[in-house]
């Protein structure tokens, strides 16, 4: 990892635009921001459909967040787009989607044209990798680079294969897909995989404690905070599987797997980054 200067400030550990959340699912979208501000990042904003807003703020402390219009049930609408758009343009090095989103149709149409839309790399997780699932060729549009990060259900939403046939070949599979998509695949489970179709990583770090509620909205907020951070996509996904995994294995040894939960992993992500620096 990069040794920080002494004369720097916020704006040079790169700003990260994450947008999520929806009735019953704040939480997804706090998660990965506290996991990208722990992770090294210099700002966070959290776009967050309008009138849940309140409750972001009261949950996040040292994120920012943006309100956005929003549709009759409280997620994102299609209106959100242009401001979405410009706001990354103007402010954003780098972009997260998907945490707690929802797949409302309109809400759909807002995560497809922003992610046709993005200039900046960009994180794709979650609700928003089951809404391009039928549209993957827009993947291809984003020259900036991107990050899938697949559990093996949502890798068959991507590929119409059978979850145990992926099980199976997770490795070709997520190279395959990788590879035809111009993108970089971190299919997720036991032995992460990330790939871009040329290079492979399987990670080993990570235990079964977790395999709980949120520990993916954690990975993609340091992957996100990685790739902000000048990281390539990559690079970004092949160490911030090995992080979050490291940062588990810290965890377990105080929580134990039956305990373990996703704000576990945050709380140890400052060992697992003084482990390797």
């Amino acid at each position: 990892m990069k040794r920080r200067e002494k004369n720097t400030h916020k704006g040079d550990y790169g700003h990260l635009f994450i947008l999520g959340g929806s009735p019953g699912m704040t939480g997804a979208v706090c998660l990965a921001a506290c996991a990208a501000l722990r992770s090294g990042c210099g700002l966070v904003t959290v776009g967050i459909p309008e009138s849940l807003n309140a409750i972001l703020e009261i949950k996040l402390t040292e994120a920012m967040s943006l309100p956005l219009p929003e549709t009759g049930a409280h997620t994102f609408s299609v209106k959100a787009v242009r401001a979405c758009l410009e706001f990354i343009n103007e402010r954003a090095d780098g972009v997260l989607i998907g945490p707690g989103i929802s797949t409302n149709v309109e809400t759909s149409g807002f995560v497809k044209q922003v992610i046709s839309g993005v200039d900046k790399p960009i994180v794709i997780d979650a609700d928003a990798i089951k809404i391009i699932s039928g549209e993957k060729k827009i993947l291809k549009k984003i020259e900036a680079g991107s990050i899938l990060t697949p559990h093996p259900g949502e890798m068959s939403c991507l590929t119409g294969m059978k979850t145990g046939d992926i099980q199976k070949n997770r490795e070709k599979t997520a190279g395959m897909f990788a590879e035809e998509h111009k993108t970089v695949v971190v299919l997720k489970g036991h032995r992460t995989v990330v790939t871009d179709g040329k290079r492979f990583y399987t990670n080993l770090t990570g235990n079964p404690g977790m395999a709980t509620a949120g520990s993916g909205d954690v990975l993609a907020g340091i992957i996100g905070s990685l790739l902000v951070q000048g990281v390539n996509c990559f690079e970004a996904a092949r160490q911030g599987v090995y992080i979050h995994g490291l940062a588990g294995d810290f965890a377990v040894k105080d929580k134990g797997e039956a305990s373990l939960v996703a704000s576990d992993i945050i709380e140890h992500l400052p060992s697992a980054f003084m482990h390797i620096s």
